[in-house]
């Protein structure tokens, strides 16, 4: 488990599906995430699907911060994301310099592997 902390606050990432937020050893945040597999010359993607900021953390930019920290991740394994949760998909869109957009067919391909995994979500 991949583990960063930053001003004071403890980002946590499992590396398979769960990126939090840990502050006083409690769950602030978390994004909730699957691995998509490469197909041919595509390369495997970690798909966002759920970013949720506890209550009492609203509006202490707890969801940028795992945004952020969801893309860094990404580009450090070398694999694009696929932002299929409302608000990672907004914070992409606004952060574009942050967040490449992810090619169509990989974005095709993410919604369909949920819409057959549905039970997972």
């Amino acid at each position: 488990m991949d583990s960063v902390e930053k001003d004071g606050i403890r980002l946590q990432d499992d590396g398979r599906s769960l990126l939090e937020v840990l502050i006083d050893g409690r769950q602030a945040g978390r994004i909730d995430y699957f691995l998509l597999d490469g197909e041919g010359d595509s390369p495997a993607a970690r798909v966002g699907v759920h970013t949720v900021v506890e209550p009492s953390h609203e509006g202490q930019g707890i969801g940028g911060r795992l945004a952020v920290e969801f893309y860094r991740a990404a580009a450090a394994e070398g694999r694009p994301v696929v932002p299929l949760c409302p608000y990672l998909k907004h914070w992409a869109d606004t952060h574009p310099d942050q967040a490449p957009a992810a090619d169509p067919e990989l974005v095709q391909r993410a919604k369909s592997y949920m819409e057959t995994h549905s039970s997972l979500w």
